[in-house]
């Protein structure tokens, strides 16, 4: 599968290096690449939730690894973006106790809500509806991540909240 090649701007910013480097410290000198994985989420966060191919090479330089190892990850994972993606990432349960509890009726409401289909932002850029491998949170089915966050025993009125919070600016996505 050929994949796209979509311009990024490249900003590895003192700040950032910086972190990248604390996280390699984590690991021996000789084992740099097993810092690759808290390395993408930092720089997938620095530049706008998406990672390109130039900035996954960069990667890989940083690490001094070849570009391939990153690209494994980065298409193996879906917390990794291969492009850029609504602001809003509704990422949805798709496994048993979600489904049984109407996961795939709230991604339906969802998506006919914001206009819509699954994997496709909204036209602003502001959303995004996908659906995920288990989040461990059977328990509070039907449910939901946003950034960092889980939206837990969701019905249609917690969407439509959701949605309206969103666009209010009301939402936090990251525990930082």
């Amino acid at each position: 599968m050929e994949r796209a090649h979509i311009n990024q701007q490249i900003n590895i910013t003192e700040p950032l290096m910086a972190r990248i480097n604390e996280l390699i410290s984590h690991y021996p000198a000789d084992k740099r690449k097993s810092a690759l994985l808290p390395v993408l989420h930092e720089v997938q966060d620095a530049h706008d939730n998406w990672l390109s191919i130039d900035l996954q090479n960069k990667v890989a330089e940083i690490l001094e690894i070849q570009p391939i190892e990153v690209y494994e990850v980065v298409t193996f994972y879906t917390m990794y973006n291969q492009r850029p993606i609504g602001k809003y990432m509704f990422e949805f349960c798709q496994t048993s106790a979600c489904c049984l509890n109407g996961v795939e009726n709230l991604m339906d409401y969802t998506c006919n809500k914001l206009g819509v289909k699954v994997g496709e932002p909204t036209s602003d850029g502001l959303f995004e509806v996908r659906g995920v491998e288990c989040l461990g949170a059977c328990g509070y089915a039907p449910m939901m991540q946003l950034g960092d966050f889980y939206q837990e025993h969701l019905t249609e009125v917690k969407i439509d909240q959701l949605i309206a919070d969103c666009k209010e600016g009301k939402v936090t996505l990251h525990d930082k």
